[in-house]
């Protein structure tokens, strides 16, 4: 566990120092210019509009796209930079749960590093007002699995508690970690599922949300994707 933790601990060093290259690339993103890439999209480059999956506001209201509203600048920076093709490499570091291309690729493919500032200024100025809930409520068994997972992990099998790096109430760290509350619970369950099974790479250093998610069962992962929906 204190090796989970360490690297842990690395991994948010060097999110952070993502960040801050995230944050270096222009001087004041135009918040107005990633409204109107939000809201519009641009066709002549293949980008369509981000309202039509994510939501008005980023606010989404279908399970398999996740609301982005109030997610840190710099996660939305480097998670639009994790969908395009590294030059080179044969696919990107972020597939689906079956590991294959998301809908994501094309549209970021002609994405500049100004268009991704100006969008994330623009989805982190927002404000989730129609946050999911947890819907496994009803099975208390659930419940309490998920619950125990988030707040201390699973010892025996060297999985560290989520609230270490995601907070006690799902907010997250800015600029390292992202918020999981209010995320719909199926969202989170495929990613999760992406990470353990080697789709989805970007889980920082050395891919830990990866290494934490594969030693996870299928019903842990359903458990506490369901409790973080649900937790405030």
């Amino acid at each position: 566990m204190k090796q989970v933790l360490s690297k842990i601990l690395v991994t948010s060093g060097v999110a952070m120092g993502l960040a801050m290259s995230a944050s270096s690339f222009a001087a004041k993103p135009d918040v107005k210019a990633g409204e109107e890439l939000y809201t519009n999209g641009d066709m002549s480059r293949g980008i369509l509009a981000c309202v039509a999956c994510h939501g008005v506001a980023g606010n989404s209201m279908v399970p398999m796209y996740p609301s982005l509203a109030g997610m840190p600048y710099e996660y939305i920076v480097n998670q639009l930079k994790n969908f395009q093709v590294p030059e080179g490499a044969k696919s990107s570091n972020r597939t689906d749960a079956q590991g294959n291309p998301t809908m994501m690729g094309p549209i970021v493919a002609n994405m500049t590093p100004e268009d991704m500032q100006n969008l994330a200024s623009y989805v982190s100025k927002q404000t989730l007002t129609q946050p999911a809930t947890a819907k496994l409520g009803a099975d208390l068994s659930i419940v309490q699995r998920g619950r125990e997972i988030w707040r201390a992990g699973i010892p025996d099998r060297n999985v560290p508690a989520c609230a270490s790096c995601h907070g006690a109430t799902g907010k997250g760290m800015p600029g390292a970690f992202p918020s999981l509350s209010g995320q719909h619970p199926e969202y989170l369950e495929a990613q999760l599922l992406a990470f353990a099974d080697g789709y989805r790479k970007n889980g920082g250093t050395e891919n830990m949300m990866g290494v934490i998610a594969n030693r996870m069962n299928r019903a842990d992962i359903k458990a506490v994707a369901d409790y973080a929906a649900g937790i405030r």
